[in-house]
């Protein structure tokens, strides 16, 4: 008999997330999603399915109260939507996460769910977005094979703007802390109410991850000085062999040098024989162009509205079982 429990308590949480969660990407790891928990503090709903003394699966929500549904823990927030991406539900088999979504409270919305075999597509989950990855390998770790995926006169035109950022006197500089504040002056400037940082919760929690990946090794800042003024940067990490380049900011007054910083990612990338860079997802009007690798990622909703989920109310402590 399979048996269904929820735990809303957070140390309880992280045990279960420790134990059974699977560390495959950044956002996999706990002190990841802890720098968010931190900042929103949304009361976990972790749906934990258990056969005998035994964890069979795990599908970790959080009540996100000022938006009034269950999302994704830690169900940190930008404009009322989750952001972490990669998450997953954690079961034995079809079987298990089938029962599983079918016990999610009424109003859960889970985004940015990495393809499996037990996600049924079309049955329970469709698209949300696309994340765009690179894979170096593809191309023998040589940028210059990368390049050649270009038409020649798109590849002259890339390489004519950029000559001009480069006439001026193009330098990078990587891992100097204080470019981190510059990169979040930079983003909040272009973007203001669009930004990330705009929600001083998302901006306090990504200063917190940048904290802790620079304390553990992982972080990768990249900065570009064009005529000695910082023109962009960007915020990664690198674990597992990936590359994730998750914030940046650029400066306007730079034509191109969100062109200029991409491809030096990807060109230290193959340098260094990265296995996967991922760019997360939103295209941005050049992820396509640059030719990335699409991967679609899913959303999984669960409103009154969707005649297809067996009702079942939310209960909270309580078991239930399912045969």
């Amino acid at each position: 008999m399979l048996k269904v429990t929820v735990c809303q308590d957070l140390e309880e949480a992280r045990w279960l997330w420790h134990h059974h969660w699977p560390r495959h990407c950044l956002f996999d790891l706990w002190p990841v999603r802890a720098c968010f928990q931190d900042q929103f503090n949304h009361t976990p709903y972790f749906l934990v399915a258990t056969q005998g003394q035994k964890v069979r699966g795990l599908l970790a929500l959080s009540r996100i109260r000022e938006e009034n549904y269950y999302g994704h823990f830690p169900g940190e927030l930008w404009h009322g939507k989750t952001w972490l991406e990669q998450n997953k539900i954690v079961a034995v088999d079809s079987r298990v996460a089938r029962i599983l979504l079918e016990h999610m409270p009424w109003e859960s919305r889970i985004r940015y769910l990495v393809p499996s075999d037990h996600l049924h597509i079309g049955a329970h989950a469709a698209v949300d977005e696309i994340g765009y990855l690179f894979f170096p390998r593809q191309f023998d770790y040589r940028f210059d094979a990368y390049e050649r995926l270009f038409a020649g006169k798109t590849r002259k035109k890339i390489r004519c703007e950029l000559e001009r950022l480069k006439a001026h006197g193009v330098t990078y500089r990587y891992d100097h802390w204080d470019d981190m504040e510059t990169l979040l002056q930079l983003n909040l400037t272009r973007y203001q109410d669009q930004s990330y940082f705009s929600d001083r919760r998302f901006r306090r929690a990504i200063e917190n991850l940048a904290i802790w990946l620079r304390d553990q090794g992982l972080l990768r800042l990249t900065t570009v000085l064009v005529g000695g003024k910082v023109a962009a940067v960007d915020m990664g990490a690198i674990w597992n062999a990936t590359y994730t380049v998750m914030a940046g900011g650029t400066d306007p007054d730079f034509p191109g040098i969100a062109k200029l910083i991409n491809l030096h990612h990807l060109e230290w990338a193959c340098a260094q024989r990265i296995s996967m860079v991922d760019f997360l997802c939103g295209d941005f009007n050049w992820k396509e162009r640059f030719h990335l690798s699409a991967r679609p990622l899913y959303a999984v909703n669960k409103t009154r509205s969707l005649e297809s989920w067996s009702e079942r109310p939310a209960f909270h402590g309580q078991s239930v079982c399912a045969a």
